[in-house]
């Protein structure tokens, strides 16, 4: 199945929802920087999530920082729905819980912030920065749209991963809107309660229109659009030469000097990229 996300509403618009199937866009992720299961987990939560967020024409990144082994997770988003995103240590370890479950948090550590970067067109980004309040990466977010859009949320994230490949991921979330009505509230409270986990409805085969039916059953769901998304990276060797660039002259004629040669990584994608001396002096003379 290709990875797709839609956006519906229901109760007449008193509700907003966003589902979303992501498995391949989180077993190319796992693939490309080689992720332990926990931090496929990790990584795979926030891209979906990422994925879901956007709106229509904005770019979205999204940084998280918790203070656990896994260091930083940083995703990204544009307008055509391409997402990627890397891990600082995508090797990382942690004991899971007694259950068997993977302990996300222990890796994420929950003495941090998440913080959302959106690109809307205008002069300035808009810029957040909320405290955690898991590491588990959902209730993260839960609390960050409480918090910076003053909006109720349910945020519901799910990536079930061997260590070979990823079998399903996906997400969803559903917020109220200020004219929310009780008996819609009491309603979505009652579908929630019964809501099986991302990962088990995904196994059972359903898809994110199926999902959203269950999430809104009785509230008249109604899908207003629905865009594929895909992680890809968009570097190429003229762009990662900024890298080269940033490091200044003094540093970068050392390494003509002496190494003749240079590669630069990209950290979103792993891919490697090649200087020869001639093409480090002819960045260096455009300095």
């Amino acid at each position: 199945m290709k990875d797709y996300v839609i956006r519906a509403t229901g109760a007449n618009g008193q509700i907003r929802a966003f589902v979303g199937i992501t498995t391949n866009m989180v077993e190319e992720a796992r693939r490309l920087h080689e992720t332990s299961k926990v931090a496929t987990a990790a990584l795979g939560r926030t891209l979906t999530a990422t994925s879901m967020m956007k709106s229509k024409g904005d770019k979205l990144s999204v940084i998280i920082k918790g203070g656990g082994p896994i260091g930083t997770i940083l995703t990204t988003s544009d307008v055509n729905g391409t997402v990627k995103g890397y891990v600082s240590n995508p090797k990382v370890e942690v004991p899971d819980y007694e259950n068997g479950k993977l302990n996300v948090a222990a890796a994420v550590g929950t003495n941090g912030v998440v913080k959302v970067i959106k690109d809307l067109g205008l002069r300035e980004p808009y810029n957040g920065a909320y405290p955690l309040v898991s590491g588990e990466i959902a209730e993260d977010f839960t609390h960050y749209f409480a918090v910076s859009e003053q909006t109720p949320s349910v945020v519901a994230l799910g990536v079930l991963t061997t260590e070979q490949h990823v079998e399903c991921a996906g997400g969803l979330i559903v917020q109220l809107m200020p004219d929310a009505t009780e008996e819609s509230i009491s309603q979505l409270e009652k579908n929630i309660q019964n809501l099986k986990s991302i990962t088990t409805m995904l196994s059972e085969g359903k898809t994110p229109e199926d999902m959203l039916n269950i999430v809104l059953e009785g509230l008249q769901p109604r899908i207003l659009d629905k865009i594929d998304v895909k992680f890809e990276c968009e570097c190429c060797k003229d762009k990662v030469q900024e890298a080269l660039v940033a490091i200044g002259k003094t540093a970068l004629s050392q390494i003509i000097e002496e190494d003749k040669q240079a590669e630069v990584g990209c950290q979103f994608c792993n891919s490697k990229y090649m200087y020869n001396e001639e093409e480090l002096l002819n960045i260096l003379k455009d300095m």
